[in-house]
């Protein structure tokens, strides 16, 4: 479909839909790691922003402080979720017109 100016409607939803392929592709290939707790827990994220791996060092369940351990649980995957946005968010940005970037 045409539009006055040579405006192709077709052409533009093709591109659209290889820019939303090319980002599914990078997304599979994305892998972040994140630690919270000076690495006392770590975490790796793909971009799809499923959990892949969590990591925790026996120091920090020897003194029982489960709730110390949950926040460093969350600290890490918040860091690791943060890291993939970043990361998709150049990925987009490399991939608009020159102007349109975030």
């Amino acid at each position: 479909m045409n539009f006055p100016g040579g405006f192709d409607l077709n052409e533009m939803m093709k591109q659209a839909q290889e820019m939303q392929d090319k980002l599914q592709r990078e997304m599979k290939d994305i892998r972040v790691e994140a630690a919270a707790g000076g690495g006392m827990v770590s975490v790796a994220m793909a971009g799809s922003k499923e959990l892949l791996d969590v990591r925790i060092d026996p120091e920090a369940v020897s003194n029982g402080d489960v709730e110390m351990l949950q926040d460093m649980i969350v600290a890490a995957v918040n860091e690791a979720s943060r890291k993939v946005d970043e990361k998709l968010k150049g990925s987009l940005g490399a991939m608009l017109p020159p102007g349109m970037g975030f």
